[in-house]
């Protein structure tokens, strides 16, 4: 099938190179031309597992110019839907895309679907996409067809959970373009929930709403076995058998970051606030997250006074495998080690160039450089920080790295 992908950021990229793995013919549109050159050059904005390697055996079209996506067939609207300043969803870009795809659909003749992709508020496809493409007076369900279909990729493990997704949603608005949809995804083994897009954005937004309250429920649950002695992986084990509860997003830590999770979750909140209901377990979700954090420093203080103090950082990515920093613990922790008046050494695998944008004040070392600290913080469980040498150091460790206890001080955040 022709598949024309608008937005060339994470979700629209990974999108693109699968949709061509698996014989379709893309065009990947973008407005940003130095984005486009980068991956023409198989030097993708994002670090992504095999990412490289599939935009090495996959041919796809590059382009800048939005009258490219008239010859397709199917349309995916993979924008950024970043949060404003109250926590709500923008779709400013969302906006810009369909007012690009009104123009061609003006001069379209055969049936046409557009798909959105991008995490959008509850209702954004009816009463915001719609009728901004039928201002090509074109009518929806009729001339052209309307989905929306979330994604639930992992961050570092996108291109896998493409390939083998739990589940695919499809909303649809109209029942040609959700066989149109079914058909494109009928090679993949999962099942299929066809519904309105509506529904389908709010299972985006509900899913991921529940993996941040189950990230913050094992970590008060972590707190309170840290005042207890009892070791919190035990009961997370022990809990995990539970086919009710499952075993994943039951690591205790520092919290999570990252693009969705916060940003999905201040979505909903600001959504429910909108029409009049007050989340109060999702605000404290989002409130105990924010404190989790500091909880390392917290501890850091019990061992070490911090002014002047050169406190050793190992991690800076929200997770392993990404160099996305977006909302990662580790620039709450860095802000109030600053703000205490503590140096800081730094090292992430990936994620360096990245922080430096946010700090470029605090010194960027080796692994082994930021182990010549006063004490450690280890805020991303990255795998070759299990390969480091900790004896007669004082570590503080957010991500449960089991080589880190050989410290002669150490102490889990909260384990």
């Amino acid at each position: 099938m022709k598949i024309s992908v608008i937005g060339a950021g994470y979700v629209g990229l990974v999108t693109g190179v699968c949709m061509a793995k698996i014989g379709n013919e893309v065009t990947l549109v973008d407005i940003n031309e130095k984005k486009l050159e980068a991956i023409k050059n198989k030097r993708p904005p994002i670090y992504e597992e095999g990412l490289v390697e599939l935009l090495n055996v996959t041919s796809i079209k590059l382009n800048s110019d939005f009258k490219k996506i008239a010859d397709s067939k199917l349309v995916f609207i993979c924008v950024g839907t970043p949060s404003n300043n109250d926590g709500s969803i923008s779709l400013a870009q969302i906006e810009t895309a369909v007012e690009q795809i009104s123009h061609v659909l003006r001069a379209k003749k055969e049936y046409y679907v557009i798909c959105v992709k991008s995490t959008v508020p509850p209702g954004t496809t009816e009463k915001f996409v719609i009728p901004l493409l039928e201002q090509s007076g074109r009518k929806a369900g009729n001339h052209f067809g309307v989905c929306m279909s979330p994604e639930f990729l992992s961050e570092g493990k996108a291109i896998r959970d493409f390939m083998n997704p739990a589940r695919i949603i499809i909303g649809e608005y109209d029942k040609r373009s959700g066989d149109t949809l079914a058909n494109l995804y009928s090679g993949f083994s999962a099942p299929i929930i066809r519904t309105d897009p509506t529904t389908a954005e709010m299972i985006k937004l509900a899913s991921n709403t529940f993996l941040a309250t189950k990230i913050s429920f094992i970590n008060e649950i972590g707190n309170i076995c840290k005042q207890l002695n009892i070791d919190v992986s035990n009961v997370s084990r022990g809990m995990g058998f539970d086919d009710r509860i499952g075993s994943k997003f039951l690591n205790a830590g520092i919290g999570f970051g990252g693009s969705c999770l916060p940003k999905d979750l201040n979505g909903l909140i600001a959504e429910s606030r909108h029409i009049g209901y007050e989340p109060k377990l999702l605000q404290e979700v989002l409130n105990f997250n924010d404190a989790q954090a500091l909880k390392a420093i917290e501890l850091l203080k019990k061992h070490v006074s911090l002014e002047n103090a050169t406190i050793g950082i190992l991690g800076l990515a929200f997770k392993p495998d990404t160099d996305d920093v977006r909302d990662s613990r580790a620039i709450k922790i860095v802000e109030t080690l600053l703000w205490e008046g503590a140096n800081i050494k730094a090292y992430d695998p990936l994620a360096v160039e990245n922080f430096k944008t946010l700090f470029p004040q605090i010194e960027y070392v080796t692994a082994d450089e930021v182990l010549d600290s006063n004490a450690i913080l280890i805020l991303t469980e990255w795998s070759e920080f299990s390969r480091l040498d900790y004896s007669d150091k004082i570590v503080i460790d957010g991500r449960r790295v089991p080589k880190a206890k050989e410290a002669r001080i150490y102490e889990g955040v909260c384990w």
